[in-house]
């Protein structure tokens, strides 16, 4: 595998990521999505809430056999089949990623990469900053929040603040959860 080539092409699709506002009055649903590891397994967990009071509408999970390495800031290439693969058929206004979008060495993390599939407004969001980024990102409590692709800082930045439970949005950690294991996002 050649990652010099993938970088570039990162760099080339960070150019076609869209920023812009969405009018927060118009989202109903916020979707969500993560994916956990246990040995050549990955779990992954969707979780459909409405918005902004984030009812669970809908969860679903996912487990397939892993079939690409982790390697750091290519982290898309690991997660986009298993992703892809619980949003087939699935409806929703805004999608969260369990990862970086812009907020990333080559401006294109996953939730961009996702966001750039769907043509969905996406935002990306992680426990810490990628070494090497130090810019296209806002930390709300302990979340770090970026432009997947479709939306902008500041929208992303109201939709997180109105979702947040504990410092992390709640339709994350309960994809998070789910993907752990816990059947209904509860421990």
């Amino acid at each position: 595998m050649n990652l010099e080539k993938i970088a570039k092409i990162q760099k080339r699709l960070a150019k076609r990521i869209v920023e812009m506002p969405i009018d927060i009055s118009k989202v109903r649903t916020i979707a969500a999505v993560d994916v956990s590891y246990r040995k050549n397994k990955a779990r992954g967990a969707f979780v459909l809430c409405s918005f902004p009071s984030c009812e669970v509408l809908k969860t679903k999970t996912i487990e397939i056999e892993v079939s690409f390495p982790y390697i750091p800031t290519y982290f898309f290439l690991r997660e986009t089949r298993p992703i892809l693969i619980l949003l087939k058929g699935e409806t929703f206004d805004v999608l969260l990623v369990e990862g970086h979008g812009k907020a990333h060495p080559r401006e294109y993390g996953l939730a961009s990469h996702i966001g750039l599939l769907l043509g969905k407004p996406t935002i990306g969001v992680a426990k810490k900053p990628l070494h090497g980024t130090n810019k296209n990102f806002i930390k709300i409590g302990k979340a770090y929040v970026s432009v997947g692709n479709l939306i902008n800082l500041d929208s992303a930045r109201e939709i997180i603040e109105l979702i947040n439970e504990g410092g992390y949005p709640r339709p994350l950690k309960i994809a998070d959860k789910i993907s752990k294991g816990a059947e209904n996002g509860r421990t």
